[in-house]
């Protein structure tokens, strides 16, 4: 069992140091020739700021972009407001819930009068009001669409 792993990492080490190796032994001029134009040279050349067949080029672009174009007219001015109003915050859109308050009924309790206290005090008898849950609940968009 020993043997067999030793021949495979033998088998592995292998290529692995030939590649290692390899890799030393490029130069550096070979892989990343230096030539005589600059980084700022390139890229005027490739973006269309330098030669007369990039300015050409650059010129057919804005021709195209030109013909494109339209200007606006009367009826898209005045369909402008009323799409935009969709989209558009204001008091109005902003006070709709999306998620409805769930009913949450007021219980009315009696407490009967009663002695309270270490020294049993007497309490009159009181009418309190307090809500069934705790907490306020909400119900998911859609979920109650009628008002309570």
């Amino acid at each position: 069992m020993r043997s067999n792993l030793t021949n495979v990492a033998k088998v592995l080490v292998l290529p692995l140091a030939v590649a290692v190796l390899g890799g030393c032994a490029t130069s550096k001029e070979k892989l990343l020739p230096h030539g005589d134009h600059t980084m700022m040279d390139i890229w005027n050349q490739n973006a269309g700021d330098g030669g007369g067949a990039s300015q050409v080029a650059r010129r057919q672009l804005l021709d195209a972009r030109q013909s494109l174009r339209r200007p606006l007219t009367d009826a898209d001015m005045q369909a402008a407001p009323a799409e935009q109003m969709r989209y558009t915050r204001t008091a109005r859109n902003e006070v709709q819930r999306q998620f409805q308050r769930l009913p949450n009924p007021d219980l009315v309790m009696y407490v009967f009068p009663h002695l309270a206290g270490t020294d049993p005090v007497p309490v009159p008898g009181y009418t309190t009001v307090f809500p069934l849950y705790q907490r306020v609940q909400y119900a998911m968009p859609g979920e109650r669409v009628e008002d309570y």
